[in-house]
């Protein structure tokens, strides 16, 4: 691969606060790099900066000769009154195509991705086809490298999945932060993560998410060890400074200022190692013993003449963890309504236990006022709240939340999308509740939060309804998908990977449909797995011997961490460290293997 673009020692503050310091990566042809880490780390400052339209405080940006970049941010803007044919055609305005060529690449373009008619008004479209008329105003240029950032935010699944496969073909390079840790997983082959975590300030690693997370996983766990290692040293050290040594020779002066750098040093790394909370994201249940919560029997809804779902039943129970699946306008969020108790469906019943309680994270974050300040959203009596039985000072809620104390007198309208979030999420955490209704909570919040958010979940005693297009996210939460189709029909599914498979046509058609009931496919019975031929037999009878000998190895590379040549070094720890992983990696394999190999025997 050719070099495209570099960044060296880019450094950036916004106000006094320092965003990122000396960040040094490349960009080269074909590269998919995701870019992530947590809110406020300046990942689409980082972004802006690599397209041009910010300046760093120091650092430079270069890039090969005649390298085009196109950039689709957050917040898509268009002309008033712009269609998507006047919109691609704007963005050709600088090129050297005369009119009837300009017209022949927008109507390729529209054709190739599928748009709807191009006299459209864009300000018409939803969300998502918005998006979709952004990145096609990047497109038509031709870009080198394509910067995105959070373009999953406003799009639904199929629309994920349009951008996926967009990109997985392009031809041009992609850099984009998002948090949809699937779409990193199917679409990068290089992880970026801002976090000060790291002792550059970022950690860059070739592969996909999952690569990324095991290295990741190893590097932490080497600055552990390391820590470990300069406590141990510094402790020493320590003990030989009391001792005050009266020869104060060359080699002792040496000594007692390596002595305070060895605990700079530790003191660094506990404060990096001491980073990477997340808020705590807790929702109380209101102990109610209720078998049934909420009953729904043959459910109808239309709206505005579109007929959303028909003869649906739905039961939510204790324990019971519903993801809702569909197109945009498929009915979920009028669905959610119909649980709220806000809307009634137009025909069928339903049934709920007595003083249901229900709380509600609404996409649009309707219920927060931006002009209250962030003090007065968290607590609006006084200065003290009530959270499971326990008297708590606003401060420490807001420290709770990641809210530094003097945050709080900023107003909501100024927090960013991922504040906004945490705030009506802790709104939700003072009211016990049976159900949890959550309609697209993931906006905006980072991948930290959203594992603190997948744990509550989880946890919560009551039932939970999830609509949300974090794939993620809906697999680990989910006990059961209702998928809604958009034409009225629905399906039970037990996963997200059962509903694409019903999307792409891989397993039977949606009409035949158990019309609510739970449906489950039949596996097939796999075929029997073959004897053991002559090597696997000899391999299986030398297989303790080969096991023993992989486990010494991991032996002796943990007794190498304890030598101090090594302990002091935090290159050579962190090898060692990621050593050990690859050691015990290959120890876990052999008794799969061997598992494996007696079950064939």
């Amino acid at each position: 691969m050719s070099f495209l673009l570099s960044v060296q020692s880019l450094t950036k503050s916004f106000g006094p606060r320092p965003l990122f310091r000396d960040i040094s990566f490349g960009i080269d042809e074909g590269e998919r790099l995701g870019l992530i880490g947590p809110n406020g780390a300046g990942k689409s400052t980082l972004l802006k900066i690599i397209a041009g339209l910010e300046k760093p405080d120091k650092g430079t940006v270069s890039s090969r000769r005649g390298v085009r970049i196109g950039f689709v941010s957050q917040m898509d803007k268009f002309p008033e009154g712009a269609t998507m044919n006047s919109v691609l055609m704007g963005a050709l305005a600088d090129s050297p195509l005369d009119h009837h060529e300009r017209e022949f690449e927008v109507m390729m373009l529209l054709a190739r991705l599928q748009f709807p008619d191009e006299d459209l008004v864009v300000a018409s479209l939803s969300g998502g086809w918005q998006k979709r008329v952004s990145i096609a105003r990047e497109l038509i240029r031709e870009p080198d490298i394509l910067i995105l950032d959070e373009p999953t935010n406003h799009l639904d699944l199929q629309g994920i999945i349009w951008l996926e496969e967009l990109l997985r073909d392009a031809p041009f390079a992609v850099a984009v932060v998002t948090h949809d840790r699937y779409f990193l997983e199917n679409v990068t082959n290089r992880i970026v993560e801002l976090n000060k975590q790291y002792a550059d300030g970022f950690l860059s690693i070739k592969g996909n998410y999952s690569r990324f997370l095991e290295e990741k996983e190893n590097y932490l766990a080497g600055q552990v060890h390391q820590q470990d290692a300069l406590e141990s040293i510094v402790k020493r050290e320590v003990e030989w400074l009391r001792r005050n040594p009266q020869a104060r020779t060359t080699k002792a002066d040496y000594r007692i200022r390596e002595a305070h750098k060895l605990i700079g040093d530790l003191a660094e790394v506990k404060y990096r190692n001491n980073l990477g909370s997340a808020a705590s994201i807790d929702f109380s249940g209101s102990g109610r013993k209720t078998r049934e919560l909420f009953v729904g029997r043959g459910i109808n809804k239309a709206m505005g003449g579109k007929l959303l779902f028909n003869n649906l039943d739905l039961t939510l129970t204790p324990q019971t963890r519903l993801g809702l699946l569909g197109p945009n306008g498929s009915g979920k969020t009028t669905l959610l309504r119909i649980l709220m108790g806000d809307l009634k469906p137009d025909a069928g019943e339903t049934v709920e236990a007595d003083s249901l309680r229900r709380v509600y994270f609404d996409q649009k974050r309707a219920p927060l006022d931006p002009k209250v300040s962030l003090r007065r959203a968290l607590c609006p009596d006084g200065d003290n709240l009530l959270y499971q039985g326990q008297s708590m000072h606003v401060a420490a809620w807001a420290k709770r939340l990641l809210f530094p104390v003097d945050q709080l007198e900023m107003p909501i309208g100024n927090l960013s999308g991922g504040e906004q979030a945490r705030v009506l999420m802790a709104q939700m955490m003072l009211s016990p509740a049976d159900i949890l209704i959550l309609d697209e909570p993931t906006n905006d919040l980072d991948i930290p939060s959203l594992e603190i958010l997948e744990e509550s979940m989880r946890d919560f005693p009551g039932a939970v309804v999830l609509v949300t297009h974090d794939r993620y996210l809906l697999d680990r939460v989910s006990t059961e998908i209702l998928a809604l189709d958009g034409k009225g029909g629905h399906r039970y599914v037990a996963d997200y990977s059962q509903w694409e498979a019903l999307q792409s046509g891989f397993s039977e058609d949606s009409s035949k449909s158990d019309n609510g009931n739970k449906s489950g496919e039949t596996k097939p019975k796999a075929s029997e797995k073959p004897k053991l031929n002559a090597a696997e037999r000899k391999e299986l009878l030398n297989m303790e011997a080969t096991i023993s000998t992989a486990e010494q190895e991991v032996q002796r590379l943990e007794q190498m961490m304890v030598d101090p040549k090594v302990a002091s070094d935090p290159v050579a720890l962190a090898k060692c460290w990621e050593d050990v992983g690859t050691a015990k990696g290959v120890v876990t394999a052999l008794y799969a293997r061997w598992e494996e190999l007696e079950q064939r025997r």
